[in-house]
């Protein structure tokens, strides 16, 4: 089977890298600096599960030749999405199936109307990861799984080739007979964790030791979760309670990919995230006040980066 990986960041690096560790044929398609730097330096990964180094990772730039592929996996951020999508089309042929792993759900009508929803397969990841000043992938959380499976249900023969070829890798790269739920519930998740800590600006133990922290929590994954329902998606009665389990028992140092990014001084995906959700709420008439305001922060940073620029 052979795969492209668009991109060589925290999350395309780390699971590629995985891939190509296991001997799939693997592809990063990467842009010019990050090209040059993997070319010189190889692909290498610091994890708590184990390092590994791609000393001459398969490596191209968007326009050159090559595939045909079986599987592309998306791991860009969404607000690169639209120059993504164009990346990838030459590679995408009749039976190539794609895989986002991007946070949220808004990428998803985007990716039906360019590929076709026979192409694309739904799909997610629990990981906690980073590139260093080095261009090394750092990778820090106990969890390392990358999740797909088709959108309406079900494990479909191709999506169990896929899982055949990705198992046995250091990590978890599994199917789903249910990903339309998980990546609904992934995106309540994602959207809590990211909108608190950045709120906050803090990793999750100063927020759980913190006066209202917990409660602050609850009350922005309570409203996240009452517009996820009122969308119809097949998320779980009890997810909430769920996630707060999860989000207590979460290292204390633990923080989400949008405030690390923040902490970079990077653009983010609040549009893609909360916004998303806060616009559903609107045109709903659903009352998200926490929502608000932690979309408001995000807006003020993205305001004060682009002076600062």
């Amino acid at each position: 089977m052979k795969v492209l990986v668009l991109g060589a960041g925290g999350i395309g690096g780390y699971f590629g890298a995985r891939l190509a560790e296991k001997g799939v044929d693997t592809t990063f398609l990467v842009r010019e600096r990050r090209y040059a730097q993997l070319a010189e330096r190889g692909l290498r990964v610091q994890s708590i599960h184990g390092d590994v180094q791609i000393a001459q990772p398969q490596l191209i730039r968007a326009g050159e030749e090559a595939g045909p592929f079986d599987v592309v996996l998306l791991s860009n951020k969404a607000y690169t999405l639209a120059e993504s999508i164009a990346d990838i089309a030459p590679y995408v042929g009749e039976e190539t199936v794609v895989i986002p792993l991007l946070n949220g759900i808004a990428h998803m009508e985007l990716l039906w109307e360019k590929f076709g929803r026979e192409r694309v397969l739904g799909g997610l990841c629990f990981i906690e990861t980073t590139l260093n000043a080095d261009g090394d992938v750092v990778q820090t959380s106990p969890i390392h799984d990358a999740v797909f499976g088709e959108w309406e249900g079900g494990l479909s023969e191709r999506v169990e080739r896929i899982a055949e070829a990705f198992s046995g890798v250091n990590g978890s790269m599994r199917a789903s007979a249910n990903i339309q739920r998980d990546a609904w519930q992934k995106y309540l998740f994602i959207a809590t964790l990211s909108g608190i800590t950045t709120l906050m600006n803090a990793a999750v133990g100063p927020i759980r030791e913190s006066a209202y922290g917990i409660e602050l929590t609850r009350q922005l994954a309570e409203e996240c979760a009452s517009v996820i329902r009122a969308l119809g998606a097949p998320i779980r009665e009890d997810i909430v309670d769920k996630q707060m389990d999860t989000f207590r028992g979460q290292g204390a140092a633990m923080k989400s990919s949008m405030l690390r990014d923040m902490e970079k001084g990077l653009p983010v995906e609040g549009d893609h995230i909360q916004g998303y959700l806060l616009a559903h709420a609107e045109r709903l008439g659903l009352s998200t006040p926490l929502l608000k305001v932690v979309y408001n922060n995000l807006k003020v940073y993205e305001q004060k980066r682009s002076a600062d620029k």
